[in-house]
């Protein structure tokens, strides 16, 4: 141990108010940034991991055609640019087994589901609703979402072996008042109401998809919507989901098919995490200055109160470094202690906080 290293030590025992005062402060402001840093990246992690369990990685939608030219039409990043071409789309997939039958060839592609989609009224009993319904083959859904890991009530075989069975958002479930084993009636675009049977109850975690999602079989599906094509979108499930933008565009060229990766669809949302995280940085680097205020008090009132003493060691040949040294050794045993600790207290927080159920 140094000299001016052991000098420091002694400096600190001495004024062990002031010193426990400025480390509480690096302790705090270390241990609530990590803590907030985690919350705001956990949700978004959670949102991330919600949002590709329920609606996919990659999603293919309606064909499209270029207007006044024949040939391949760019990806969407380069028809939004000034003069790029456009397109005139055409609803529904025609061909979706064949389109899976392709993708499944690549390598990041781990499963894929037809989806027919669609806008229907929901009733049962006194209660009304507008739903958003999923016509899915129940083999492949399960492959590429987290449906069944969803189920909160209810079993995902009750759907499966009944062709007239549906599965409802948790939320939608609480607006029609309704639970699994219950029936509730949905309006097709004739005028007619079909009756089905509520097989489980869903909680994805995303309210868009809880509060407004009807699971029903895809052949049941079409013949409530009415429509030709047995599918309107193609949910696929990656093996890496970071790389879903390079496979859209791909797609989008050998498919002529409109393809929309989860980072552009969840753009906005994206943002926001991203906003919050800056934000809450923002906040508590304040709390951590604040607290490096507090050690910069600490050293200058060491200084004042330590004339006589640093007067003995000049006269005993210490250098101006080394007396800087004895002060600069005080602050970065504070910062480091406080550091430590507040990792330490920020990984606690952090824990209970990821007690609390969501």
């Amino acid at each position: 141990m140094t000299p001016p290293l052991y000098i420091a030590l002694r400096f600190l025992g001495h004024r062990k108010r002031a010193f426990v005062l400025s480390m509480f402060g690096v302790v705090f402001g270390v241990a609530i940034f990590i803590c907030t840093q985690a919350q705001t990246q956990g949700f978004a992690q959670h949102f991330i991991n919600s949002t590709l369990g329920s609606n996919g990685s990659l999603v293919l939608r309606q064909k499209f055609q270029p207007l006044g030219s024949g040939l391949p039409v760019p990806p969407k990043t380069s028809a939004r640019k000034p003069g790029g071409t456009q397109r005139r789309y055409q609803e529904g997939i025609t061909n979706a087994r064949e389109i899976m039958r392709v993708s499944r060839q690549f390598p990041n592609v781990a499963a894929a589901s037809p989806v027919l989609r669609g806008t229907l009224s929901a009733r049962a009993g006194f209660e009304n609703a507008t739903v958003d319904l999923f016509g899915i083959d129940a083999p492949l859904h399960l492959q590429t979402t987290n449906l069944r890991q969803q189920l909160i009530d209810g079993t995902f075989e009750a759907f499966r072996d009944n062709a007239t069975s549906v599965i409802v958002g948790s939320k939608l479930a609480e607006t029609l008042n309704i639970a699994a084993g219950d029936s509730i009636q949905l309006l097709s675009p004739g005028g007619d109401y079909w009756r089905f049977t509520v097989a489980a109850l869903a909680r994805s975690g995303v309210g868009a998809v809880d509060s407004g999602r009807i699971y029903s079989h895809s052949k049941v599906a079409q013949t409530l919507l009415r429509k030709p094509f047995p599918a309107s979108m193609i949910i696929y499930k990656l093996r890496d989901p970071e790389r879903a933008p390079e496979l859209a565009e791909h797609f989008e060229m050998l498919f002529q098919h409109d393809t929309q990766s989860w980072q552009e669809r969840e753009a906005a949302n994206l943002q926001l995490f991203m906003m919050l995280r800056m934000s809450a940085a923002i906040t508590v680097s304040l709390i951590i200055l604040l607290a490096g205020f507090g050690i910069f008090n600490v050293l200058t009132m060491s200084v004042l109160s330590k004339v006589k003493e640093i007067a003995i060691l000049r006269s005993m040949g210490y250098r101006k470094g080394d007396i800087s040294a004895i002060f600069l050794w005080q602050g970065a045993m504070i910062a480091a202690a406080g550091a430590v600790v507040g990792c330490l207290l920020g990984a606690l927080l952090t824990w209970g906080v990821s007690k609390i159920p969501i």
